[in-house]
């Protein structure tokens, strides 16, 4: 049980690391346009994170496959754009049932590039051959999925309280945040180590 509550642990403080703000910043372009009665779709949503960052591990794992740090470290920012700026082009509109598909590729991709830039260092605290890994990452994944109910929760009571309180409307909000996260991220691309070859 302790072994569980360790795994689980790495996982949870994966995503509520202050300084691994990447993860965080995903799940706010993810999750500002959707209120409460959304809640189906925005677990829908982060359990394909969670998922994609699973695979990436376990074949990461056995040695399937591997990608240079650096390239990772540039692909997730852009996946966080990609998310901000598919709200601002949505905003208001009435079509997130069409954009799901959408959304949930980008949050399988974001998930399998994220699950890949964590590789290197899951693999240097576990022990053992990849089989005996396979325990392990799953308690971690449920640390992770924790992590993100809880991100997502947070982010759910801001915005009933931007709009509520605030009279912000859901629009104008998606689209002050989603503009927020692309100055936020538009830096990290252009500041990324891959432009120095």
């Amino acid at each position: 049980m302790s072994e569980f509550w360790l795994y689980f642990n790495i996982g949870l403080k994966h995503v509520l690391d202050i300084n691994a703000y990447d993860h965080v910043l995903f799940l706010i372009a993810l999750t500002v346009p959707y209120a409460f009665k959304d809640w189906r779709r925005l677990l829908l949503l982060i359990s394909l994170f969670t998922l994609g960052h699973t695979l990436a591990l376990i074949l990461s794992v056995f040695g399937v496959v591997y990608i240079k740090a650096n390239l990772i470290e540039f692909i997730i920012p852009i996946t966080i754009l990609l998310v901000a700026l598919f709200n601002l082009f949505t905003a208001g509109k009435n079509n997130k049932g069409e954009g799901i598909s959408l959304l949930a590729f980008i949050t399988l991709f974001f998930g399998i590039i994220h699950g890949l830039g964590f590789s290197n260092y899951f693999k240097t605290i576990l022990p053992g051959n990849a089989t005996d890994k396979l325990l392990p990452l799953s308690e971690f994944a449920l640390g992770i999925e924790t992590a993100q109910v809880i991100v997502v929760f947070v982010i759910l009571i801001i915005s009933y309280i931007v709009q509520t309180v605030f009279r912000f409307s859901k629009r104008d909000w998606t689209l002050v945040m989603s503009a927020f996260i692309i100055g936020v991220v538009i830096p990290l691309i252009i500041q990324s180590p891959v432009w120095s070859r």
